[in-house]
């Protein structure tokens, strides 16, 4: 005969404590400090990229010990970093969605030199910022509407918005330079408006980085754009407006493309046709040094961003020990072939 339960196997309100549940693998020990729980949870490419730019700084700092190691430097190294990376964060998005934007270099032209006419700077600070944005996004719509409801490869659309700008942008100078007489935004470049010595360029690409950091990873949005990049067609059977969603990637990226223009303004003080000359380059090698795929579906802001600071400490590098352009460019793109080799074989083995 089956004896009756006990009122603590029963779980009644006179049971006993449960047991502890056992602690999960990968629980850290206790007593473990915030640098080993760092570790545990950091990603491996994240912590190798972090240490490519500490051998980097290493070297600038025993080759050029006085010019690199210089406060001032840094502070170019970073502010050069902040324009090119607030291109990369929007560029960082398209890529994972599966994407290409091979126009953010001429969206960033057409930008600056229509924000720096003589008819929107009598608008002031205000006029040139909102006209910069608003080139920019009107540019990432074009690019959305042409891939995702005209079914255009996004090579060739992007392509065709490369030239298109770039072609715009001679036009409306006429290959001359135009100068930004605002006082306001030219004082953003200059020394006396830093923050606890820190441009305010760089503050606003550090803000633009946390708010693309919590949209990929803590909102819906994020979570579409990786679903969008890994499987389109299951992300439309999930309910997904893949297309839509596409649409607003490119909003993203050209609306980076139009702040990171206005930066441009403030650093340089004028708009030219050449503004922006290869930055798709650069941005589609900072991300994939950071870890985007070219496939899409995978990806990370913070990635990016360290890839950003990569490239643009072995510029700074080269050019403080007097070497040639195009040794920096063979530079980059033996990095590039690298992290592509790096990327396939990973995926081979996951």
């Amino acid at each position: 005969m089956t004896q009756p339960a006990t009122p603590a196997q029963q779980g009644g309100p006179d049971a006993g404590p449960s047991p502890a549940p056992a602690p999960a693998a990968d629980a850290p020990a206790d007593g473990a400090g915030p640098l080993r729980l760092l570790w545990a949870r950091a990603d491996a490419r994240t912590l190798s990229l972090l240490g490519v730019l500490a051998v980097l700084v290493l070297i600038g700092g025993i080759t050029k010990p006085d010019e690199f190691l210089d406060t001032r430097n840094l502070q170019l190294v970073l502010t050069l970093s902040s324009i090119i990376g607030v291109v990369t964060v929007g560029m960082t998005f398209v890529i994972m969605s599966g994407g290409i934007d091979l126009s953010v270099g001429a969206i960033v032209a057409l930008s600056s030199v229509w924000a720096s006419t003589v008819a929107t700077q009598e608008f002031g600070f205000a006029g040139v910022l909102f006209t910069a944005v608003l080139v920019g996004v009107g540019c990432g719509l074009v690019n959305g509407v042409l891939i995702a409801y005209g079914g255009m490869v996004p090579f060739i659309a992007t392509l065709a918005m490369l030239a298109s700008a770039r072609g715009l942008a001679l036009h409306i100078t006429g290959g001359k330079t135009q100068t930004v007489s605002i006082d306001g935004i030219l004082r953003l470049g200059n020394r006396d408006a830093y923050v606890l010595g820190v441009p305010p360029l760089v503050l606003v690409f550090a803000a633009v980085t946390v708010i693309g950091w919590l949209v990929l990873n803590r909102t819906t949005f994020g979570r579409r754009t990786v679903a969008v990049g890994g499987n389109a067609e299951a992300a439309r059977l999930a309910g997904i407006d893949v297309r839509r969603q596409r649409l607003y990637l490119y909003l993203l990226s050209g609306l980076c493309c139009g702040i990171a223009a206005f930066l441009l303004l403030a650093l340089v003080g004028s708009g030219q046709n050449t503004n922006g000359n290869l930055y798709e380059l650069d941005a589609i090698a900072a991300a994939i040094i950071g870890g985007t795929l070219l496939s899409g579906g995978r990806g990370t802001i913070v990635g990016s961003v360290l890839g950003v600071l990569i490239f643009t400490t072995i510029s700074n590098i080269f050019a403080l020990n007097n070497l040639q352009s195009d040794v920096q460019q063979i530079a980059k793109g033996a990095i590039i072939v690298a992290a592509v080799l790096v990327q396939r074989r990973t995926a081979s083995t996951t």
